[in-house]
């Protein structure tokens, strides 16, 4: 499968090459990022066995972008996400790994990435489903998910062992090919606001 560059007004997402290590660098190593993952990343080792391991996965799996903001002639990377467990035989799939720099949260990067995302799964790959699952304490994310119109679908209980040694419950939700137009709406709606970059 060929992996599509997709471009929005303030947000670029490019195919992961191992050309945006030095990018990845300046702000993949803030703990706060990593505390709801199932991984950590705190050097530069860390940081390419997560580069090598999700270029390993084939396309057909799984596809990595990485997240740049563009607002005017800014051009600054700013974190990553992917498309997971894609199976185009029953045309579903999962949005996740997704990670920016703290201090863009709330910025509506997160929001125009969703945006591009979905409707390139939903309309390119004609998906049926798009899940999205997080950590239980992260309301945040959860919140954002929401936010976004998915729809609760149940948590998982125990489902992972956290690199702490915790046991994270997963909180899943998801969104159907009858729900994207009324999605796509509401996304296209909020990124009319001129959100500005921090």
């Amino acid at each position: 499968m060929k992996v599509p560059t997709l471009t929005g007004k303030r947000v670029r997402l490019e195919p992961l090459f191992q050309s945006h290590f030095s990018g990845l660098e300046t702000v993949a190593f803030d703990p706060a990022i990593w505390r709801y993952m199932l991984v950590r990343i705190a050097d530069r080792e860390e940081l390419q066995t997560w580069i090598d391991s999700a270029l390993a996965t084939p396309s057909e799996k799984q596809i990595t972008w990485v997240t740049f903001a563009t607002r005017g002639a800014e051009n600054r990377l700013v974190g990553s996400t992917r498309l997971i467990d894609i199976d185009m035989r029953h045309r579903t799939a999962e949005i996740g790994h997704t990670w920016i720099a703290p201090a863009l949260h709330g910025t509506g990067i997160n929001a125009e990435a969703k945006l591009l995302q979905l409707t390139y799964a939903f309309e390119d790959l004609e998906m049926n489903r798009i899940a999205f699952k997080t950590h239980h304490e992260n309301l945040q994310s959860q919140a954002a998910i929401r936010k976004l119109g998915a729809g609760y679908e149940g948590t998982f209980r125990n489902h992972y062992v956290m690199p702490d040694g915790s046991l994270r419950h997963s909180v899943w939700f998801s969104i159907t090919r009858e729900e994207w137009p009324q999605v796509r709406s509401r996304l296209m709606a909020r990124l009319r606001e001129d959100q500005p970059f921090a």
